[in-house]
């Protein structure tokens, strides 16, 4: 899921990377492949400047990146601080952190959220599993602590640079999706490898078209049919890089996912009608299977499945209000990830991916603080912008 969290104790940070990808970026070392990637997070993506505070963070497997990442910040003379997490921690910080604090005020966060101007992340998550026994009143109680945290980094408009976007390769993912780890390796490096040019022409020109529409109509075989008002909402383009006018446009636009690939939107609120049908999603690493979400007035009325609903249904239970709402819309354009016939993979980017999320939606730009916040895939749907045809049953047609 799409998060705007940092938690300097390691409980959630999206991106990702490990020795054994690292190596597939280019031809050479290992020492030549970090100092690149770090080089390319740095400057491309991060667009670090003197005198920045930046908060690197990740895992120790990924030490020798991260020592390069602190270098590269340095080099722009700026100011680092690593930061490490683990799946080891993450877990104890759940089983044996007394429940009575999750609601405590996040204070060494809240200093950083103060004075840090951008985080580089590279996911420390191992297992997408780790978690799937713990109470969902804890997820919501920690993530309303964390509102002031959110609030500050967006009022700071500060930068976030993740490298992983749902898709880092770990033997725990790619068995979930029915994929051997060297195909989802090797399609997470075809992602992060795209060519950047073309892929911000892409963008821009899928913007455009939303920018002049008034209404998505969204339909696919499997029974979804819904449309949404989008007119007169701000699009945000993740295209890998951070220009000045995305810098300027606030802090959803100064977030850098990789693989990048994604335009998005938070519609016109109140506006959904209809039905969302998702053949197949995954919650802690569990599956749902034939997921029917149905709108009405923009809000969720009714969330059925035909089997392992379960855990999902206890995590939105236990969040307050917003949570039901439709909340945004993401297009994915990265025409290097493509999906494979017979696996369960979804992902934003793969060009022609449909994604709907409901509840929060500051990561799009949107003014939903629900600490309930959840993103479904729709391959395959057909996307019509104003009687017009932007994604033809899964085909992106810009």
């Amino acid at each position: 899921m799409k998060t705007l969290k940092f938690v300097v104790m390691g409980l959630m940070i999206t991106g990702s990377l490990s020795i054994s990808t690292a190596q597939t970026v280019k031809k050479g070392s290992n020492a030549e492949v970090y100092e690149t990637l770090a080089q390319k997070l740095v400057t491309q993506c991060g667009a670090i400047k003197e005198g920045e505070i930046v908060m690197v963070f990740g895992s120790v497997r990924d030490n020798e990146l991260l020592e390069d990442i602190v270098v590269n910040v340095r080099k722009q003379g700026a100011f680092p601080l690593l930061v490490i997490g683990s799946d080891r921690m993450t877990r104890r910080m759940f089983t044996e952190v007394p429940v009575k604090y999750d609601t405590q005020t996040p204070e060494l966060d809240m200093k950083f959220s103060g004075f840090v101007n951008a985080i580089i992340s590279i996911e420390t998550n191992e297992n997408p599993g780790l978690l799937s026994d713990i109470a969902p009143e804890r997820f919501v109680n920690r993530n309303k602590a964390y509102e002031p945290v959110n609030e500050m980094m967006i009022k700071r408009n500060v930068k976030g640079i993740s490298l992983g976007n749902g898709m880092y390769p770990t033997e725990a993912l790619a068995r979930q999706y029915g994929l051997t780890l060297n195909e989802l390796t090797d399609m997470f490096w075809n992602g992060v490898n795209v060519d950047y040019p073309k892929l911000e022409a892409t963008g821009k020109s899928v913007k455009s078209a939303l920018m002049a529409g008034k209404e998505v109509h969204i339909t696919n075989p499997n029974g979804t049919d819904l449309k949404v008002r989008i007119e007169n909402r701000p699009v945000l383009v993740s295209d890998g890089a951070l220009s000045p006018e995305d810098l300027q446009k606030g802090y959803a636009s100064s977030q850098v996912y990789l693989p990048a690939g994604e335009v998005y939107l938070s519609p016109v609120p109140g506006t959904a009608e209809g039905k969302i049908v998702v053949e197949n999603a995954f919650y802690q690493a569990k599956e749902i299977a034939g997921l029917t979400l149905t709108f009405s007035k923009g809000k969720l009325t009714s969330m059925t499945a035909k089997s392992g609903i379960e855990p999902l249904k206890a995590y939105y239970d236990a969040a307050e209000a917003g949570k039901e709402d439709f909340s945004a819309i993401d297009l994915g354009i990265n025409p290097n990830i493509k999906l494979k016939p017979g696996s369960k993979f979804t992902n934003w980017v793969p060009a022609g991916m449909l994604t709907v999320a409901v509840g929060n939606n500051q990561w799009a730009g949107g003014d939903n603080k629900s600490s309930f916040g959840f993103q479904f895939f729709l391959p395959g749907c057909t996307v019509n912008v104003d009687g017009k045809t932007l994604v033809d049953k899964g085909d992106l047609k810009n």
